[in-house]
């Protein structure tokens, strides 16, 4: 059932729920928390489908907020309500147009399941400190997307910094199938870890927070190796005994060759929106082990940035005036710049020649007589 609600209000919202619910049946659904998503309207359907696709396993309230701010366009809030169409739950796709767009705590406030757990989901741009915004002071658990764009080269230095406990990324979500894989093969009794590989197309954040967490856990060094995908495609465990490694060429099956241990092939498929968002939704405590790498990653920023790293390099913040236009698809190259005060460094001349210079750029003086000009030597005179 799905039920239209033009220039509306919260208290219309939750009214028109009951009615649905009545509608269907069920005055109950047993829902057990409220998803808020935070996106736009190009990201909307995907996000919904995820978020309705996950809650088959976790029955919830999914409330979409889509801001349309402007100071052009009058305040008004319209809304979706969806009961019964996908999943298990209801789905409230809320618009916010004008100044209501900057406060939509006060439309998503009243429609929270009373005394269940509130997660906000940012699926593209998230803000700075999301523990900060006022849609994730409401949460008890707050997810983000590094790998979703805008991307930023400095995004696990910003999650670092902002990280408050309940926060969490689901580009750390994409590795749990790699660290309990490696967890495993790290049962067997092997010797010392000496070091490590992970190889991954570059800028993918899920690597480097890998190799973070590999640097955290084991204290060694990570080598990174740049592929060509897709997403994280080796990791590998240097030991006296031999190498551990896991390859995952295409994406889909990986294999496993360990010192001493046949060959094994695992599925390590890369994992979908919903598999990732149901995964945050099974534990809504704080995640010290993401913490922890995150710490890792401040860390390892504090040090001068080190070429073997999988982050794209910061976007210059030169002045527009220092700058030279490249070419299409390129950087902007940076001009080189002057300190104030300084002159070139002069040329080295000889004395005579300086003054032979200086005679032949100096203008004569109206009426003042040239110099006398030495007699030629006629032929067959002495030298």
């Amino acid at each position: 059932m799905m039920i239209d609600l033009t220039d509306t209000k919260s208290s219309k919202i939750n009214a028109a729920l009951v009615e649905a619910r009545r509608g269907m049946g069920s005055p109950t659904l047993g829902m057990v928390l409220t998803l808020v998503i935070v996106t736009d309207e190009a990201n909307q359907y995907d996000a919904m489908k995820a978020a309705g696709e996950a809650a088959r396993e976790h029955p919830s309230r999914i409330l979409v907020v889509i801001g349309r701010p402007g100071q052009e366009i009058a305040p008004r809030l319209d809304a979706e309500v969806r009961v019964g169409d996908s999943g298990v739950g209801e789905t409230v796709l809320l618009r916010l147009h004008g100044e209501l767009a900057d406060h939509a705590e006060s439309v998503v406030l009243p429609l929270l399941l009373p005394d269940a757990p509130v997660v906000v989901w940012w699926p593209g741009r998230a803000p700075e400190v999301p523990s900060k915004d006022p849609l994730g002071a409401l949460a008890t658990r707050r997810v983000t997307d590094a790998a979703a764009p805008p991307r930023r080269a400095d995004v696990l230095r910003l999650r670092a910094s902002a990280y408050t406990p309940g926060d969490t990324d689901l580009a750390w979500t994409r590795t749990t199938p790699w660290r309990s894989l490696l967890a495993a093969a790290l049962d067997q009794k092997y010797s010392r870890i000496l070091g490590a590989k992970v190889g991954a197309k570059a800028g993918n954040p899920s690597a480097e927070l890998l190799a973070l967490w590999i640097t955290d856990r084991l204290d060694v060094d990570v080598e990174r190796v740049e592929t060509g995908g897709p997403g994280i495609t080796s990791v590998t465990l240097v030991t006296k005994d031999g190498e551990i490694v896991i390859d995952r060429p295409d994406g889909m099956m990986a294999s496993l060759s360990s010192p001493g241990q046949p060959d094994r092939v695992v599925a390590l498929k890369r994992r979908e929106a919903s598999d990732l968002v149901a995964e945050e939704l099974r534990r809504l405590d704080p995640d010290d082990v993401y913490a922890a790498t995150l710490a890792r990653a401040a860390l390892e920023a504090a040090r001068v940035p080190s070429a073997a790293s999988f982050t794209e390099p910061a976007v210059s913040q030169t002045p527009v005036l220092d700058v030279e236009l490249a070419e299409e698809g390129e950087a902007p190259r940076p001009r080189p710049t002057k300190e104030i005060g300084t002159a070139p460094p002069l040329k080295r001349t000889s004395s005579a020649a300086a003054s032979a210079k200086r005679v032949a750029t100096k203008k004569a003086v109206p009426g003042t007589p040239r110099p006398a000009r030495a007699p030629r030597k006629k032929k067959g005179d002495d030298a």
